[in-house]
């Protein structure tokens, strides 16, 4: 997974596949996805 700033966005995509779709979310989405990773609930 790769992410970037696209303000006040952020862009992910799969690194495996870089042409492939990405997801645009705002910045407290994000985090919150991250913070929900770092807390183990999600399985990924």
């Amino acid at each position: 997974m790769e992410m970037a700033a696209l303000l006040p966005a952020i862009a992910i995509r799969d690194s495996k596949d870089p042409a492939g779709p990405r997801l645009v979310v705002g910045a407290a989405t994000a985090r919150a996805l991250i913070d929900g990773i770092k807390q183990g609930r999600h399985d990924l």
